[in-house]
């Protein structure tokens, strides 16, 4: 599943669309995770951009993004997020 530069729209517990742009799909301890940056302007200036990351689990052939629950997990699949972002930076200064 190649997920580089695909926007994905979710829907909230509102019923609104909300779409985002997929940063990063990562595989860590036999699971897969997505990591998405929510696009819009709707945020002000100051406010910082609000990562998510989602489970992927494939039933029946579809992708289905799982909310995670655990915020250890959360945690991991953030941490090895930020070491790849370090690695292309430091491949491309």
């Amino acid at each position: 599943m190649d997920m580089d530069n695909e926007n994905i729209v979710l829907i909230d517990e509102d019923g609104s669309e909300i779409e985002f742009e997929c940063l990063d799909y990562i595989e860590l301890n036999d699971k897969k995770y997505v990591v998405l940056a929510e696009i819009g302007d709707e945020k002000e200036d100051d406010e910082e951009d609000e990562i998510v990351i989602l489970e992927v689990v494939t039933e029946d052939g579809e992708d289905t993004f799982v909310t995670i629950e655990d915020d250890e997990e959360v945690d991991l699949v953030f941490d090895e997020f930020k070491s790849r972002i370090d690695e292309d930076v430091e491949l491309t200064e």
